[in-house]
């Protein structure tokens, strides 16, 4: 069980964090976040396992343009041909991270966690997946209205399950 967020997460969310980074300690793979709608929520997640830690190398919180284009090394040229919440910025955003941090996996979620700009849809959100010497693979998933917390938790299901197939 997580020690600090237990208190918020369903139960098949908890289980579902400790069996990804079991996963990734069996393999003595490493992992890495790149998060803009979580806010850095599937970091704490995937650190707050007892006695796993060591399978996580390290996090990006990138909810600017700017802290994705100078954490993650994606142009702004990109970023704005294509919108933060697309599939070619998740998939950026989690080829970035696994450059940047020497992790064997990294994951990458940006969306619309709650009411943004107008035109943009509330809990649509982009994920992907990379690892080293593989195909990146992107999801997209369209949580709906549902709340800013609510959303961020769909998040996290979403996120530990592409993990989970990608380890």
């Amino acid at each position: 069980m997580t020690e600090t967020l237990s208190p918020v997460l369903p139960d098949q969310v908890d289980r579902a964090a400790r069996a990804v980074l079991e996963r990734a300690c069996d393999r003595d793979l490493t992992l890495a976040t790149a998060e803009s709608c979580t806010g850095g929520l599937l970091a704490s997640l995937l650190t707050d396992v007892e006695g796993a830690s060591h399978a996580f190398e390290r996090g990006f919180v990138v909810y600017t343009d700017a802290a994705k284009s100078e954490l993650l090394g994606i142009p702004l040229e990109q970023i704005e041909r294509h919108g933060a919440v697309s599939a070619e910025i998740a998939r950026a955003m989690a080829e970035g991270a696994l450059a940047g941090s020497g992790a064997d996996v990294a994951i990458a979620v940006t969306g619309f966690a709650g009411p943004g700009a107008p035109g943009d849809e509330p809990g649509l959100v982009h994920f992907a997946c990379a690892r080293q010497g593989r195909a990146t693979l992107s999801r997209e998933e369209h949580f709906g209205d549902i709340g800013r917390g609510p959303v961020r938790i769909e998040c996290m299901r979403v996120a530990l399950d592409m993990l989970s197939q990608v380890l």
